[in-house]
């Protein structure tokens, strides 16, 4: 049995509009029924399965020394030189420019 436009987008979470754009552009296996589109349960899975699973980007460590550099910027936000003070409420100038 064919899959319509809205039970694809259901299954695999993904917006109509962009199932019609994909079918258009010829991104997802699919087929033109009389004008409709219609896609195969199993064409489909053997499109998912093609991709390769994302994998997170591997972050380099940090160079040795950088933590004091890091620590000069973080001190002063912990102790609030960034932020106004718990409760505080900011009143804007007189001139309105601020």
């Amino acid at each position: 049995m064919l899959l319509t436009i809205k039970d694809l987008g259901r299954q695999l979470n993904i917006k109509p509009s962009t199932l019609y754009l994909w079918a258009a552009q010829g991104k997802i296996p699919c087929q033109k029924i009389h004008g409709l589109i219609r896609f195969d349960p199993e064409a489909i899975a053997d499109w998912l399965r093609s991709f390769n699973p994302r994998q997170a980007p591997t972050i380099p460590p940090l160079p040795r020394g950088s933590a004091p550099k890091l620590d000069r910027i973080v001190e002063p936000a912990k102790r609030g030189d960034y932020t106004p003070g718990h409760g505080e409420t900011i009143t804007p100038s007189p001139t309105r420019k601020e």
